[in-house]
C-alpha cells in the first residue's frame, strides 16, 4: 500500500479548526447569473420575406454578426446591410448599467433567438432585460416612436401613505433626469427606485419627450401597482416602490427590483440557503477528513511497526548466513 501524497499528508494532519477555514474560504458556491438575458417580450411582423434565393438570409445574417462584433465596443450601434429590396437596418441597445463584456454577453444570444422566435418576419425585436436587437426590412411601415409595445404592472398595490405623491415624483425627476444624461437615469427616491432609457440615436429632447410620454402611461396604466415598466418604442422606463427602503445594489447586481418590489427577501431567502448548504457541505468534508485523518495515523502507526521490525529481520538473516 503506498503512502499519501505531501501535500494530502499535511492536509489530513492540520486541526480540525484549520481544516473548517480551508474548506469554507476555498468554497465557491454556485451563484445565480445575472437576470439580463432573461426575455421580456418579443415583437415579431406577422409577414415574412420571401427568399428563393436566400439574399435577405444572407443580408440578416450579416447584420447579426456586425451587431454582436460591436457590442464588444459599445452599448448602442445601428448599421444597414444589404441592397435594393434586400436592405435590412438593425440595431442593438444595452441598458446604460451593464460593463461592455456583460452587454456582449447579452447581444450575442439575440441572433439565436431571434431567428428562433420570429423565423423569416420582414421585422422584429426582441426585448431582454438587459439588451435589445431591432431588425426591419426596407419598406417596412415605420410606428410612432411613443407608441406603446409591452408593459407590465406588479400584482401588488399601494393605497395611501403617500404612495402616489412618491411615485409621481420619482417618475417627474426620472423624465427629467434621462433627458439630462443623454439617454441613460437611474435613481432612489423616498423608497422609489426608477430607472429609464431612451433609444441611443434620438437627441435629448426627444428622449425627455418619450420619457414623459412614457411617465404618463405607467401612471394611467399600473395605477396603485407597486411597480411598472413601460417600453415605448423610443424609450423604456421602470419604477419599484420599497416600503422599507430601497435595497443596496452590488456592482454585480442588474436593472430594478422584482416586479413586486419584493427581490430583497427573495435574494435574501436564496442566500441563506446558499449558505447552509454550502456549510453542510464543509462540515460533511471536514468530518470526512478527520476520519481519513485517524485512518492515517493507524496506517502510520502500522508502517512505523513494521520499519522497526525489518532491521531485525535482516539481522536475522544474515546470522544464518
Amino acid at each position: 500500500m503506498g503512502f499519501p501524497s505531501k501535500p494530502l499528508f499535511y492536509i489530513l494532519h492540520l486541526p480540525p479548526i484549520f481544516l473548517f477555514l480551508l474548506l469554507l474560504f476555498s468554497t465557491n458556491p454556485t451563484q445565480s447569473a445575472p437576470d439580463y438575458t432573461s426575455l421580456v417580450y418579443k415583437g415579431c411582423s406577422k409577414e415574412a420575406f420571401q427568399d428563393p434565393t436566400g439574399l435577405y438570409s444572407q443580408a440578416l445574417s450579416a447584420l447579426f454578426g456586425t451587431l454582436v462584433q460591436q457590442s464588444t465596443k459599445s452599448k448602442f450601434f445601428k448599421t444597414t446591410t444589404g441592397t435594393g429590396q434586400t436592405t435590412i437596418t438593425g440595431l442593438f441597445q444595452c441598458r446604460g448599467d451593464l460593463s461592455i463584456g456583460d452587454c456582449y454577453k447579452c447581444v450575442s444570444g439575440l441572433p439565436v433567438l431571434t431567428d428562433k422566435m420570429c423565423g423569416k418576419a420582414i421585422a422584429a425585436r426582441v426585448q431582454l432585460f438587459g439588451c435589445y436587437i431591432l431588425y426591419e426590412v426596407a419598406g417596412f411601415t415605420q410606428v410612432s416612436g411613443m407608441e406603446m409595445l409591452f408593459k407590465t404592472c406588479g400584482r401588488s398595490t399601494a393605497a395611501g401613505s403617500g404612495f402616489e405623491e412618491r411615485r409621481d415624483t420619482a417618475l417627474s425627476v426620472l423624465a427629467n433626469g434621462v433627458a439630462s444624461g443623454h439617454g441613460f437615469f437611474t435613481t432612489s427616491y423616498q423608497s422609489m427606485y426608477v430607472l429609464g432609457q431612451c433609444e441611443g440615436d434620438i437627441g435629448d429632447s426627444d428622449c425627455g419627450e418619450c420619457a414623459k410620454s412614457a411617465v404618463q402611461r405607467a401612471q394611467v396604466e399600473c395605477g396603485n401597482a407597486i411597480s411598472g415598466q413601460i417600453y415605448l418604442h423610443k424609450c423604456f422606463i421602470s419604477y419599484s416602490y420599497y416600503p422599507n427602503g430601497v435595497p443596496r445594489r452590488s456592482s454585480s447586481s442588474y436593472g430594478s427590483p422584482s416586479s413586486d418590489g419584493v427581490g430583497t427577501g427573495q435574494n435574501t431567502g436564496r442566500t441563506v440557503a446558499i449558505i447552509l448548504g454550502g456549510a453542510a457541505g464543509v462540515g460533511f468534508l471536514v468530518i470526512f477528513l478527520m476520519f481519513a485523518r485517524n485512518l492515517l495515523k493507524k496506517h502510520d502507526g502500522i508502517a512505523m511497526n513494521f520499519l522497526s521490525l525489518c532491521p531485525n529481520e535482516e539481522h536475522h538473516v544474515k546470522q544464518k548466513r
